[in-house]
């Protein structure tokens, strides 16, 4: 690749990434519908047409940030389980699950993923994301512990939809501070350990 083109893509990548921020700050602080598109240029600090060049319209824009979203979201929850370091499956069911309340809790997390999402992409677009990224690593999670036999085998995926759903009804609640995080939590720790048969309250 010449240098002229390699300084192309880099001030392409650049104009992305600036869009990508500018994006995700006024999405998730005023949400999609009050976000225009002279704003979000304003903020990337391009021009109208480079945004265009780089999507096709404010949806589009809004669903590649919803992406960066779900990827952060795994890496919050890859990081936190990495740094626990539990040995058995379900711990680290337990960790994981805890580390995505955390940080779904967020609330330009919870504008962007949880409320804005389905009306903006729809309910299917909004799940084939979230299939791709936090779902899906809920079901792979799920799937190791079925195979170490912590959790009786049973299909993932509607399993996995309903833990999904538990913790996104948590978080909205805990964004509204009417519950506290620990009472959120212990009912999260008690759903996952009763999933492996323990009544405890640890895994």
């Amino acid at each position: 690749m010449s240098a002229d083109r390699r300084t192309q893509a880099d001030r392409s990548a650049a104009t992305r990434k600036a869009l990508l921020e500018a994006g995700r700050t006024l999405f998730g602080e005023i949400g999609y519908a009050e976000v225009s598109t002279a704003a979000i240029v304003k903020a990337a600090g391009v021009s109208r047409g480079a945004m265009y060049h780089q999507f096709a319209d404010k949806r589009a824009l809004f669903e590649a940030v919803l992406e960066d979203v779900e990827r952060d979201l795994v890496r919050s929850i890859g990081s936190a389980v990495a740094a626990a370091g539990p040995a058995d499956p379900v711990e680290s069911l337990v960790v994981g699950c805890l580390a995505w309340l955390d940080a779904s809790a967020e609330p330009g997390v919870q504008r962007i993923a949880l409320l804005d999402a389905p009306a903006v992409l729809g309910w299917e677009r909004w799940r084939e994301i979230e299939y791709r990224h936090t779902i899906g690593l809920m079901e792979e999670r799920l799937a190791g512990a079925m195979a170490a036999g912590r959790i009786p085998p049973q299909a993932t995926r509607p399993l996995a939809l309903v833990l999904v759903g538990a913790l996104d009804e948590a978080s909205q609640h805990l964004a509204t501070g009417r519950e506290s995080p620990e009472a959120m939590k212990s009912v999260i720790v008690q759903l996952i350990s009763g999933l492996a048969g323990n009544t405890g309250g640890h895994p």
